[in-house]
């Protein structure tokens, strides 16, 4: 779960070195999958999990061997991202239990309704908060009523000096994992074409508008936030 780069960027040699470039954030990476998995520690033995911009695999590989007899659907658009994901899977021999679907969640084939989804830092590329709504929206769509949302995305006010600490502090991160000075330079604009980030409350109201309960944040690591929120029946979402 290191923090990415636009989707434009996933080519053969970004995916390729993706992993080892974010080692140093490891543990950034790891309390974020630490806490989904006791968040959706009381699944159903056989839980269906839908993966989400699944890049290489981090977070199914960690579920995967945490909860061995739940099935696995990873979505990502980037082949090369989901061919090192696919090879992982079947290095840690799990691939059995998954499925893996190069696109986007709506191209998936229809299936039966999943009982938590995850997506860390997908949803920050959706640039128009409508359409943002609709990427949640059709997550919503591929769950059971009551199921699990765990996301995770970079989010603050922009216009704060909350943010612009925090950033510093950010650039100083990225520093650490080798980014070169060029592209630190370039990176605050690049966050402010590229990236929507947004202030936490906004990001809250994306997700409840999609058909979800309230949600709880439950992490910050830096400018990284994750939520979670439970998928409501579609009657008491038309009914609200």
């Amino acid at each position: 779960m290191p923090p990415p780069s636009p989707p434009a960027a996933f080519g053969p040699e970004h995916a390729a070195a993706y992993d080892q470039r974010f080692a140093k954030l490891a543990p950034m990476r790891d309390a974020l999958h630490l806490l989904i998995g006791a968040l959706l520690a009381d699944l159903p033995a056989n839980a269906r999990i839908l993966c989400v911009g699944a890049g290489t695999g981090h977070e199914l590989l960690y579920l995967a061997q945490k909860f061995p007899q739940w099935q696995f659907t990873a979505v990502e658009p980037s082949s090369p991202m989901l061919a090192l994901c696919r090879q992982k899977a079947e290095a840690s021999g799990i691939a059995h239990r998954c499925v893996f679907h190069e696109g986007y969640l709506d191209s998936l084939p229809p299936s039966e309704p999943f009982d938590a989804a995850t997506s860390l830092l997908v949803s920050q590329f959706v640039l128009e908060p409508s359409a943002r709504v609709g990427f949640f929206r059709t997550i919503a769509g591929r769950l059971r009523p009551g199921g699990f949302l765990a996301s995770a995305d970079l989010a603050s006010d922009t216009s704060s000096a909350t943010y612009r600490s925090l950033l510093e502090v950010w650039l100083r991160l990225m520093r650490e994992t080798g980014s070169p000075p060029e592209q630190l330079a370039r990176m605050p604009e690049t966050y402010q074409k590229d990236v929507s980030i947004l202030p936490l409350d906004q990001v809250s109201s994306i997700i409840t508008s999609a058909g979800f309960d309230t949600p709880v944040l439950f992490l910050q690591t830096c400018l990284i936030h994750a939520w979670y929120a439970r998928r409501i029946p579609a009657e008491t979402e038309k009914s609200a």
